[in-house]
């Protein structure tokens, strides 16, 4: 049978990984370079024939096999292309098995990055590489294999879940996935530094785009997700604290407070103990994550369903968490920090702060999360976390961190003298006093909101304030047009303006989410044929229903007119679906956006012998931003991990003083 070749594939892979990780331990502990070598080809190899068994699953779902039990369980025969090949990551085996082609791919690259570098330390980077892999290659193998075939052929498949069946479904999961899987890397790095005892900052800077990359698709695949659950879920929002978004959300949060309190050790050789322990949590979070949407501990409309995989989750976190702490206290007295904090008025204690801030976050996430669990496991009720906890407690945080976004790139390392503050700080000071008191004098009686747009023209007014001492400088220096100095300024020190720059989509991102926390305006109204009803500045007149049909799905939809001063703008189409094969309703908003305001119009029923619609309508004020900011925030990131060519001096302005900057 063909798909045979992808269960053989897997098998063969499981055993290269197996020897993979016991070579590469025992050539690197009896220095015995020739073996290293083999385990390495080996970790190449397992790579090669995961990827047979990837294409393998991929090419039974085009072709419709239906005898095979994953094929059969999460597609069907009238599922479009792109959503029958996204079926990949829609069931649980297909997951994993994706999981492994990225985990080998990216255990492929670094083996060939590393041929001739890092030689020390690539023995036990391909040992946790390979120890990770050996642990997903091992549930695919004996517990949940993909390639399990029925005693029957049924005629038709049972369709992908149709919540599933969207868009952004099919670049959430594999961006998450990219962002989960990416954090390995770092981690294999850490465990290596550790165990040959090299730790100064080698190993910081060969991962540092290793990072840099899992942070991005972390983040790209919050914001998917979040805009995956805007346009389906249909409750007019994108993020409810549903546990497995928090369990997404958790590493991000940690490895963002990883790249910058990485930039104090590399600068000040200082918190090494700090970069360590968050380096290790952020790769436990992610197994964690991993663990919550597997189980079936929780329930989510993220989460796969019952499972039997939790305990062998749990057994591989236990285990991860208990070897990386151990080599961590064995080597604590070597990673003492050379160097401390001199006064709190200086970027390192603005930076530990921020980290202190964000770990904070992640924690309080955390147990909101597990409490659910941990009180129906103790007292065998389930007390349940909802979203106002996790507001109380993050918005303040949340607020404190965007303060401290402003401060940390802007004052001084070592000690802030009196005069820089003034001279950093003024101008954006002001500028966000006065965004404060503009909106206290419009009425807006909501003082969270009125802080969090303060703070956002604050950090708006340095990051901009930066770019324009910066370009200036450049200007006044080597008589550049302003166009030019600004291009020069931000290709010539990536880093520091790329950081600008994702500053700039986080500002976005708070924007949007204060807009639509502070100011969303809902209602549910039913109309019938003819009638209208008012929301914010529109009017929308419920014209008629329409109905129609294919082989997957039947289809209603409500025709509302929108109009807006009297003037008509627009027509949606919210609708109703039943797709067939599943036999599941599903929703589909219908939205118009302006200006970063969306009108937002949910099809909630329809009685036929009344003619009579429920229509909920939302007004979210900013929520484009939430879009835009991610633009943003990928464009800064790019920009930062661009690799920077060869140097040669070049005089430009960095913070207080002249400096040199890298130029090509």
């Amino acid at each position: 049978m063909p798909t045979d070749s992808g269960a053989v594939a897997l098998v063969i892979a499981w055993v290269l990984s197996v020897y993979a990780l016991v070579a590469s331990i025992w050539g690197g502990l009896r220095k015995q370079e020739d073996l290293v070598r083999s385990a390495e080809n080996a970790a190449l190899a397992v790579w090669a024939f995961t990827l047979v068994a990837t294409i393998d699953l991929i090419r039974a779902l085009v072709s419709r096999d239906f005898n095979l039990e994953y094929v059969a369980q999460y597609s069907s025969s009238t599922l479009p292309l792109y959503y029958t090949v996204a079926a990949l990551w829609g069931g649980q085996a297909g997951s994993l098995l994706f999981w492994l082609a990225i985990l080998t791919s990216m255990a492929a690259v670094v083996v060939l990055q590393n041929r001739s570098q890092n030689r020390h330390l690539m023995p036990f980077v391909t040992a946790t590489l390979m120890a990770v892999a050996v642990f997903f290659a091992s549930l695919l193998v004996f517990v949940t294999p993909p390639f399990q075939r029925l005693t029957f052929t049924p005629g038709d498949g049972r369709d992908l879940n149709p919540l599933l069946q969207n868009y952004w479904m099919t670049i959430h999961p594999p961006s998450l996935y990219l962002g989960y899987v990416g954090c390995s890397v770092p981690f294999a790095f850490a465990m290596a530094a550790l165990v040959t005892g090299r730790l100064d900052d080698l190993w910081i800077r060969t991962t540092r785009r290793w990072a840099l990359f899992a942070w991005f698709f972390l983040s790209l695949g919050n914001l998917f997700g979040a805009l995956w659950a805007y346009r389906v879920l249909g409750w007019g929002g994108y993020w409810a604290w549903d546990p497995v978004e928090n369990a997404a959300f958790m590493p991000w949060l940690t490895a963002t407070a990883y790249l910058h309190s990485v930039m104090i050790q590399e600068k000040k050789n200082m918190l090494k103990v700090w970069n360590m322990a968050l380096v290790i949590l952020t790769f436990l979070l992610t197994i964690f994550g991993t663990f919550l949407t597997r189980s079936g501990v929780i329930s989510s409309v993220h989460s796969f369903t019952q499972s039997g995989l939790g305990p062998f989750f749990i057994a591989f976190l236990v285990f991860a968490a208990a070897v990386s702490i151990s080599l961590l206290i064995w080597r604590l007295p070597s990673l003492r920090s050379d160097n401390e904090i001199d006064s709190m008025l200086s970027r390192e204690a603005a930076f530990l702060v921020n980290n202190l801030v964000l770990v904070g976050m992640a924690f309080a996430v955390f147990w909101g999360t597990v409490f659910p669990v941990l009180s129906e496991a103790v007292r065998g009720v389930k007390i349940t976390v909802g979203p106002p906890f996790f507001n109380r407690v993050n918005t303040p945080l949340g607020l404190l961190l965007l303060f401290l976004m402003g401060v940390g790139p802007l004052i001084a390392w070592r000690r802030a003298s009196w005069s820089s503050l003034r001279r950093n700080f003024l101008w954006p000071a002001l500028f966000g006093v006065l965004v404060g008191s503009l909106f206290l004098f419009a009425g807006t009686g909501n003082y969270y909101a009125v802080v969090s747009f303060s703070l956002c023209a604050f950090v708006l007014a340095t990051i901009l304030q930066e770019f324009w001492r910066g370009t200036r400088a450049r200007q006044a220096m080597l008589g550049e047009t302003w166009p030019v100095a600004l291009a020069r300024l931000t290709t010539k020190n990536r880093r520091r303006y790329g950081g600008y720059v994702v500053h700039l989509g986080i500002v976005m991102i708070f924007l949007a989410i204060t807009g639509t926390s502070a100011f969303r305006v809902e209602q549910q109204v039913p109309v019938k044929v003819g009638e209208s009803f008012e929301i914010g500045p529109y009017r929308l007149v419920f014209e008629k229903i329409e109905t129609w049909e294919t082989p997957h799905s039947a289809h209603m939809a409500a025709q509302l007119s929108v109009f807006e001063g009297g003037r008509r703008v627009d027509t949606l189409k919210p609708e109703k679906r039943f797709y067939k094969k599943p036999e599941q309703p599903a929703t589909e908003v219908a939205i118009r956006s302006r200006l970063g305001t969306d009108l937002y119009v949910v099809f909630g029923s329809f009685d036929a012998t009344s003619q009579t619609a429920t229509i909920l309508a939302y007004i979210n004020p900013l929520v484009g931003f939430l879009e835009w900011g991610g633009v943003v925030l990928a464009i800064g990131t790019i920009l930062a991990a661009w690799p920077q060519r060869a140097v040669r001096g070049a005089v430009a302005w960095e913070g207080e003083s002249r400096v040199r900057v890298e130029a090509p």
